[in-house]
């Protein structure tokens, strides 16, 4: 290598939605954009009067959306100080966890991250939260004017700015990885008490949002019908108010103007409002009525015939395996030796990996990647398995069909083609179908490039071709990685219904 350059060259993948990254300054941009925890949101709680029960009741909140909307302070962690003891502006950054350096809540010294870390992997609440930053290169944390540390979320606060009964003025901060789970969080945890907060965005920029209300109108009749009762519009107006969503009636027919508080984010479409509806009137109250559809349960005939046969091929000695409906073109035409556009193949149009290309038209080539991912099993690997295949079909109108298909393969140091034809013998003796032409079943010689020359036969029932059995051709057997010679059989199942 001598005389080579000693420029050290990086080879950057840039995804073809990122127009932004084709240029050295956007690259740039985009490797300064925050690493951890990018969103924060914060609030302020001025002149409240804490008693230990409403304390209590504060700390209780926290650890409880902690624990749920904030999935263990994963998504977004709660920090809450008081005002009076720190200073403003405030900023949110990241640093390298030996630059961080405070005294924790309840130490009497100060520690840097990395020590924190090790102390706290002993602990039994705060031990549980350390793998969210652990790996990080820097680590978030919360200074005031002053320099004074808050917090370094999502793991301690400083015990500087820590609330107590005598706290009169209350710092909210929420630090997150998902902006709307942190608006979310923000407007439970007190922030409903706050005309408006300010969520800074990972790009720096301000956007200021407000807590608001909406409205939404809706009849009467509706919620009636829906729940199944037969209440006034008044009542039902009651009904909704008792559930935290204010309503009245506005005169126009049975309409009524429901209000949705901010901290209603589950309340999306009509029949949320008609749900709180049916709960304050009491679900046990709903009169019980008989459906005017009179129907009887009963298991689909295609599930049912499926079941009963999975559990007899289990009893003749064959293993089931459950494979994905996608696959490759590769798998279902050129490794069977059959041409991708005679497959009826039903295409993904932006598949996201080769393995999941296309619907499956086959059930075979998942039992065979099966066996090659089982060489080191003892010998004879017996398979199979009844599931679905996808082909097009220009008579339905989605363009495809569904069609329940048996497979069975049979691998072993001999073709074991008798083994194969044993298990379809015993198949139609199960479906109470007579080896007989005409009526019955017969199999006849057939040629197919999937299967080796003069060791394939098609299967006839009632004069109609369901599948085919034979010994598999060496080329597609070594296509599989599979050393061995293999016999398999398919047929389609709902001829059988």
């Amino acid at each position: 290598a001598s005389g080579a350059s000693d420029i050290i060259l990086y080879k950057i993948d840039v995804p073809a939605n990122r127009y932004d990254l084709l240029c050295l300054e956007g690259l740039v941009r985009g490797l300064k954009t925050a690493a951890v925890r990018p969103y924060a949101v914060a609030a302020v709680l001025r002149n409240i009067t804490f008693t230990q029960e409403r304390y209590d009741s504060f700390i209780e909140l926290q650890e409880k959306l902690h624990q749920n909307i904030c999935r263990k302070r994963s998504l977004v962690a709660i920090g809450t100080h008081d005002l009076d003891t720190i200073s403003g502006p405030f900023t949110y950054t990241a640093k390298p966890p030996g630059d961080i350096c405070f005294k924790p809540l309840n130490q009497t010294k100060e520690y840097t991250a990395t020590q924190l870390m090790s102390l706290y992997k002993t602990d039994s609440h705060l031990r549980h939260y350390l793998h969210i930053i652990e790996d990080k290169p820097a680590y978030p944390v919360i200074y005031d004017s002053n320099g004074v540390v808050l917090s370094m979320p999502p793991i301690i606060n400083g015990d500087h700015s820590k609330i107590a009964l005598k706290t009169k003025n209350v710092f909210i901060e929420c630090t997150a990885t998902d902006l709307t789970k942190v608006q979310l969080t923000g407007e439970h945890r007190n922030l409903v008490t706050c005309c408006s907060f300010s969520v800074i965005k990972k790009s720096g920029s301000k956007l200021d949002l407000e807590l608001a209300y909406r409205k939404e109108k809706l009849s009467s009749e509706f919620i009636n019908r829906k729940v199944g009762i037969n209440e006034s519009t008044e009542k039902i107006a009651q009904l909704l108010t008792r559930m935290c969503l204010l309503s009245q009636v506005t005169g126009v027919g049975d309409e009524i103007e429901v209000e949705i508080p901010p901290t209603r984010s589950d309340v999306i479409h009509a029949c949320d409002i008609m749900e709180d509806a049916a709960m304050a009137y009491g679900f046990n109250n709903i009169p019980r009525t008989t459906p005017r559809t009179y129907t009887v349960a009963n298991q689909f005939p295609l599930n049912k015939l499926t079941e009963l046969l999975r559990q007899d091929l289990a009893a003749a000695g064959f293993t089931e395996a459950l494979n994905f409906a996608l696959c490759s073109q590769e798998d279902i035409a050129d490794k069977l030796g059959k041409k991708i556009a005679d497959t009826r193949a039903v295409h993904i149009s932006n598949p996201k990996t080769a393995e999941f290309q296309v619907a499956r038209t086959t059930l075979l080539p998942g039992l065979l990647k099966t066996v090659a991912a089982n060489r080191k099993m003892p010998l004879p690997l017996k398979l199979f398995e009844i599931s679905d295949v996808v082909l097009k079909d220009e008579t339905k109108d989605v363009g495809a069909r569904n069609s329940r298909r048996f497979c069975a393969v049979y691998y072993n140091k001999s073709p074991g083609f008798e083994v194969i034809h044993g298990l379809l013998d015993r198949t139609m003796q199960l479906l109470e179908v007579k080896s007989a032409r005409g009526t019955g079943y017969h199999i006849q010689a057939a040629d197919d490039s999937t299967f080796f020359p003069g060791r394939c036969a098609e299967i006839f029932v009632s004069g109609k071709s369901v599948g085919r059995l034979g010994v598999l051709h060496p080329d597609v057997i070594n296509r599989f990685e599979l050393t061995m010679p293999c016999s398999a059989l398919e047929m389609d199942l709902e001829p059988f219904l």
